[in-house]
């Protein structure tokens, strides 16, 4: 019954973090648009604690689910601090280009443009304070703005994060009372294996003088 339900644990973790992947993925692609070298560099090290992860789930690596259970804490901190990013809480502004992309290139979330029912019209010709290489455009007619569907995206990765993690806990409480009760029934012997030995297959007959 333990391994039944350690089992059916280990395929609802698995599934939970294939779906964290593949949103993960899908964000990825959009803050590499977006030129946001912090997303992209935490979500590229989430994909791969994900990867361990699901590696320790299958093989049962207690280790490997438990650190993915504390990276997980981590993650889901970093999207509430993406979530006040946006909404502009305290001191935060969502102009700043130091936070998310380390004042190596202009801050910009891809759904600034892109949107539902975001219109962009370039404005020409460009004010004077505009640098040459970037263009200076005019966005109307947005049916959500950009902070909200960022929002949206960081609460969606915390609700998968709260599940993974859940189930983590779950499936290293059985797998340690897994080997709780294989120790009990004496599958760990402290003498030691001792082989099957050796047997001849020559029989002694006695010998009579």
């Amino acid at each position: 019954m333990l391994g039944l339900r350690q089992s059916a644990a280990a395929r609802a973790l698995s599934f939970v973090r294939q779906e964290n992947a593949v949103s993960v993925l899908e964000r990825q692609v959009i803050d590499f648009l977006g030129y946001q070298w912090a997303p992209i560099l935490t979500n590229f090290l989430h994909i791969i604690i994900v990867i361990l992860g699901l590696f320790g789930t299958i093989q049962f690596r207690p280790r490997y689910v438990t650190g993915y259970a504390a990276w997980l804490v981590v993650w889901m901190t970093w999207n509430v601090f993406i979530i006040c990013f946006y909404l502009e809480v305290g001191d935060l502004s969502r102009d700043s280009d130091l936070v998310l992309t380390f004042n190596l290139s202009m801050h910009r979330s891809w759904w600034m443009e892109n949107g539902p029912g975001c219109r962009v019209t370039p404005i020409t010709p460009p004010p004077s304070w505009a640098p040459e290489d970037h263009r200076y455009i005019s966005i109307s007619g947005c049916l959500m703005g950009f902070q909200f569907i960022e929002v949206a995206h960081s609460s969606l990765q915390i609700l998968l994060a709260l599940m993974g993690f859940i189930y983590a806990c779950y499936v290293v409480k059985l797998i340690s009372e897994e080997e709780d009760s294989f120790d009990f029934i004496g599958g760990f012997d402290s003498y030691g294996y001792q082989g099957p030995q050796k047997t001849s297959h020559l029989q002694l007959q006695p010998m009579y003088m």
